[in-house]
C-alpha cells in the first residue's frame, strides 16, 4: 500500500493526494456498534497500527518527493493530523476543514432573514482555524448524489443566487486556510457534476455565468497579490476580529495580517440582501483605505454599490480600534480594504 502511494508520484508525476475517510482508518469503532470491535492494547478505540501506517506513508512520501501535498479528509478531533511525524503528528501537510464546509453550506442554504439566528455558523471556525493546517474544501462531494450544484443551493431569485455564490467564495478567500473549489462552481453550472459528461461551458454565453467566471479570475488575482490573505493562514496572529457579533444585520468584519504586522487587509461581509449606506467599522490605523475588492461590482453582475475607490478614516474609535471607517456595504457583498500609505503620508504632510 505504501508502494502504491509512491507509484502515483513516481510514474504519473502527480502534485498531491487526498486520503479519503481517514477517520474510518483511525478509529476501531468507526460506524460499529458495541461488541462489533476489539479495543487496542490500551483499551481505547484508536487504531494505533493505522496511525503508524499513515505516518510511514507520509514520511516516505516527503522524503522521496519534497514539496508535494498529502491531504487528509478527516472529520474528527484526532489531534495533530497535519503536524510532522517527528512531533507525533500523522504527517499530512493539510487537513480538510469539514466543519467549516458544513457550517457554510447550512448557512447559505437559509433564507437570508433567518441567518441572523445562526451567526455562529460564520464565526465558530475561528476558534480552531490555527490548530491544524486547514484547507477550506468545497469539493465534488458537495455537488453530487442529489445535493445540487453550488448555485442551486442558494436561496432567492437568479440575481440573489449568484450574489450569494460571490459572497460565499469572497468570505472563503478572506478566511484563514487554503482554498479548494470544484470545477463548474466558477461559472455557476446548474447541473450536478457528472463524471461521464462535459462541463456546460455553453453557459458562458449568458450574463450571470460570464460575470461569475470573471469574478473568480479577479478573486484569484487579488488573493495571489496580497500576502496578508495567505501568508499566516495557520497562525492565530494572522487573523483578528473587528466585529463578529452583529447578528441582527448578519455582518462580520475582520483583519487578515501578513508576516509584517503592518501589512493587513480589512474585510467586511454582508450576508443579507439589505444594503447599508453608512456602516461603521473600526480600523487600526489612520489614513486612506483603498477598496481593493468589491464582490458587488457591476462587472461581476452586482448592483455596483461601493465606496468610490476608498474611504478616509474618522478620528472616532470604534470596535476597540483607534479609528473607524464609514463604509457603504452592498447587498450580499464582500469588501476588502487596504491602507494606502503613500496617499496617507502625503495627506498628513500636507496638513
Amino acid at each position: 500500500m505504501v508502494a502504491n502511494a509512491l507509484f502515483w508520484f513516481d510514474k504519473y508525476h502527480i502534485d498531491g493526494i487526498r486520503v479519503d475517510a481517514v477517520a474510518s482508518m483511525l478509529y476501531l469503532n468507526y460506524c460499529r456498534k458495541d461488541g462489533e470491535w476489539i479495543a487496542n492494547e490500551y483499551g481505547g478505540c484508536e487504531n494505533i497500527e493505522a496511525a503508524d501506517f499513515l505516518r510511514q506513508v507520509n514520511s516516505l512520501l516527503f522524503s522521496y518527493f519534497p514539496g508535494v501535498l498529502s491531504i487528509a479528509e478527516e472529520s474528527t478531533s484526532w489531534p495533530m493530523v497535519s503536524w510532522p511525524t517527528y512531533t507525533g503528528g500523522l504527517g499530512f501537510n493539510m487537513k480538510w476543514n469539514m466543519g467549516w464546509m458544513h457550517d457554510m453550506l447550512d448557512y447559505f442554504n437559509m433564507d437570508p432573514w433567518f441567518r441572523q439566528f445562526h451567526q455562529n455558523n460564520l464565526t465558530f471556525s475561528m476558534w480552531y482555524h490555527h490548530s491544524e493546517n486547514y484547507m477550506l474544501a468545497l469539493s465534488h462531494d458537495e455537488i453530487v448524489h442529489g445535493k445540487s450544484n453550488i448555485i442551486g443551493k442558494m436561496p432567492g431569485d437568479e440575481w440573489q443566487k449568484f450574489a450569494n455564490v460571490r459572497c460565499l467564495f469572497g468570505y472563503m478567500f478572506a478566511h484563514p486556510g487554503k482554498k479548494t473549489m470544484f470545477m463548474s462552481m466558477e461559472f455557476g453550472q446548474w447541473s450536478e457534476w457528472n463524471v461521464w459528461a462535459d462541463l456546460e461551458w455553453d453557459l458562458l454565453q449568458y450574463h450571470f455565468h460570464k460575470t461569475l467566471k470573471q469574478y473568480f479570475c479577479d478573486l484569484n488575482t487579488i488573493y495571489k497579490s496580497e500576502p496578508a490573505l495567505y501568508s499566516r493562514d495557520f497562525e492565530e496572529e494572522g487573523f483578528e476580529w473587528i466585529d463578529c457579533s452583529d447578528n441582527s444585520h448578519s455582518v462580520v468584519a475582520f483583519i487578515r495580517r501578513g508576516k509584517d504586522n503592518n501589512e493587513f487587509i480589512v474585510a467586511v461581509c454582508n450576508f443579507t440582501p439589505q444594503p447599508h449606506s453608512h456602516y461603521r467599522i473600526g480600523v487600526p490605523e489612520k489614513g486612506f483605505y483603498t477598496e481593493i475588492f468589491n464582490s458587488d461590482a457591476s462587472k461581476y453582475g452586482g448592483s455596483n454599490m461601493g465606496n468610490y475607490g476608498g474611504k478616509w478614516t474618522d478620528d472616532w474609535s470604534f470596535h476597540n480600534q483607534p479609528f473607524s471607517l464609514d463604509v457603504c456595504l452592498p447587498p450580499l457583498g464582500v469588501l476588502m480594504f487596504k491602507i494606502d500609505r503613500k496617499k496617507t503620508q502625503a495627506a498628513l504632510k500636507g496638513n
